[in-house]
């Protein structure tokens, strides 16, 4: 299936999930990452929820990621570069919502790209091999194509993996793993 038609397949069905839906399937995914072999790392990536695009509930693996006391990284996106700037979470973190509704940190500690070590990326649709659908606008491909080759990239999805997505280019970058509230996919 085409890039365009997975996302207004996988935003109409996102769209169509309860509040208790979302919940839900979040603590699932959290508890399954558990299960994955990453826990060792240092700093890690979190997008924060987009709540009007009923994006996953990040708030159960930040919870995780306090527990086990590791550096957790926010990022501030530019509309004008399509880049994103890298900070570290801290308790005096200030977090505002943008045009977009995307909750971002105000300022902070800049964290370079080559520190971290595992990125969970949002996503609408994912294959069977690793390819995803984002929002369409690139962020995240430019990101991870900045990660050192070793980055771990994770993918967090409420639905199953397709089983191809048609039109992936070069600028695309795969997934090592996609967590779903039934099943750990890997690549």
């Amino acid at each position: 299936m085409l890039k365009k038609n997975l996302r207004k397949k996988y935003k109409d069905l996102r769209q169509s999930l309860t509040p208790e839906a979302i919940e839900d399937k979040s603590l699932a995914i959290a508890n399954r990452l558990l299960r994955l072999d990453i826990w060792d790392k240092i700093y890690y990536h979190l997008f924060l929820s987009i709540e009007e695009q009923k994006e996953i509930d990040t708030e159960f693996i930040l919870q995780i990621l306090a527990g086990k006391d590791k550096e957790i990284v926010v990022s501030k996106s530019d509309f004008g570069t399509l880049g994103m700037t890298h900070y570290l979470l801290t308790d005096n973190t200030k977090i505002k919502k943008n045009e977009y509704n995307i909750p971002e940190p105000v300022y902070g500690l800049e964290v370079p790209v080559t520190k971290i070590d595992v990125v969970f990326v949002p996503l609408l649709a994912f294959d069977l091999k690793g390819n995803r659908v984002g929002y369409g606008k690139g962020f995240y491909d430019k990101f991870l194509s900045e990660c050192k080759p070793e980055t771990i990239k994770i993918g967090l999805s409420f639905f199953e993996a397709e089983e191809l997505i048609d039109d992936i280019s070069e600028n695309d970058i795969q997934l090592d793993s996609c967590v779903t509230p039934n099943k750990i996919y890997f690549f």
